[in-house]
């Protein structure tokens, strides 16, 4: 289970934690069934929900698609203290409406986008949004963590920024989850504001956007990672967080080290050229384990898995070993 320390405003979460991919029925809508038994799987392997990420298609979902969602997952009895929802919209307004509705719901933060429509935007023009964001939510459980993905938004995430924001609002501004892809990028951050520093505020938390990071990233002073691999391979990242933050003996290093390169490979055979996109091939290895073909399924723009792209996956996983325990079982509707 991810670590959380209460309920209270001062609640942190750490550990792994899955951009949850959403399933759609063939109208395209969401399927609220599928999308239950995952994240009820996702939780017994120790993992967190980061619904409503990027691998989650939230941005080709309205903002009532994805409240809706979010009540439901309430409604069906999984811990709000276990979700951590992406609430950050071009709109300012969306961005309030979905961050209030996941505090009022007792989720343990949000994971927020910067507006990113527009490009080369200043630092004071996002230090004025995410203001905004904050005195309009106005409520003291609020928990932001900042989403820096500039591969995709291209607006990005500054150390400046992060100091004004936490110096104004260090109760609301809780971390941040790195997606650069930049190991030096993450090393700055933590550097700067991880708690064994003086700058930083009241804590600030650091997640990486790949496990691939996630031993440099505990052993720097990090607390997990929110990984799309997570969807697909969240008991294994989880095993190499534990350890990692066990592990106090020099021999275990080649170990733990040996773990993050079976992660990699992974990792590696999912964010391969050969498929269309990383969503559409963790919605495939889903299919496949789960014997459930509608699974497949993604909302244009993004297209499927070719039979043959299907193929070279399951090829690709299986001279890996890899495994998806007790999906199958679950995944039964």
């Amino acid at each position: 289970m991810p670590e959380t320390k209460s309920s209270s405003p001062t609640s942190r979460t750490r550990g792994v934690l899955a951009p949850v991919v959403t399933p759609f029925k063939t109208d395209l809508s969401p399927d609220r069934e599928r999308f239950i038994t995952h994240c009820q799987w996702l939780l017994s392997q120790n993992c967190g929900l980061a619904v409503f990420g990027t691998n989650s298609e939230a941005n080709s979902m309205s903002a009532k698609e994805r409240m809706t969602l979010l009540d439901v997952l309430v409604g069906a009895g999984i811990d709000p203290s276990r979700m951590m929802p992406g609430t950050g919209c071009c709109s300012m307004t969306e961005t309030v409406e979905l961050t209030s509705h996941a505090v009022k719901h007792g989720c343990v933060g949000v994971l927020m986008l910067p507006p990113f429509y527009y490009k080369n935007i200043s630092e004071e023009g996002l230090y004025r949004y995410f203001s905004e964001v904050v005195q309009r939510v106005g409520d003291p459980r609020l928990k932001i963590y900042l989403y820096h993905i500039p591969p995709v938004a291209i607006v990005g995430i500054t150390p400046k920024l992060v100091e004004r924001l936490l110096k104004a609002y260090p109760n609301a501004i809780a971390g941040m989850k790195d997606s650069s892809g930049d190991w030096n990028n993450t090393k700055t951050f933590l550097d700067a504001f991880t708690v064994q520093t003086e700058r930083a505020v009241s804590g600030f938390d650091i997640f990486v956007g790949s496990e691939s990071f996630l031993l440099a990233n505990i052993r720097n002073g990090g607390v997990g990672t929110i990984s799309a691999t997570a969807n697909v391979n969240p008991a294994a990242i989880y095993e190499l967080y534990v350890a990692c933050k066990q592990s106090k003996i020099e021999n275990r290093q080649s170990k733990l080290e040996q773990e993050q390169a079976q992660l990699n490979a992974v990792r590696d055979v999912f964010s391969s050229r050969k498929f269309p996109s990383m969503i559409a091939a963790l919605k495939q290895a889903i299919a496949i384990y789960g014997n459930d073909p509608d699974w497949a399924r993604v909302r244009p723009p993004l297209t499927e898995l070719s039979a043959e792209q299907a193929s070279l996956l399951a090829i690709d996983l299986k001279s890996i070993g890899f495994a998806m325990p007790g999906l199958e079982m679950d995944a039964q509707l």
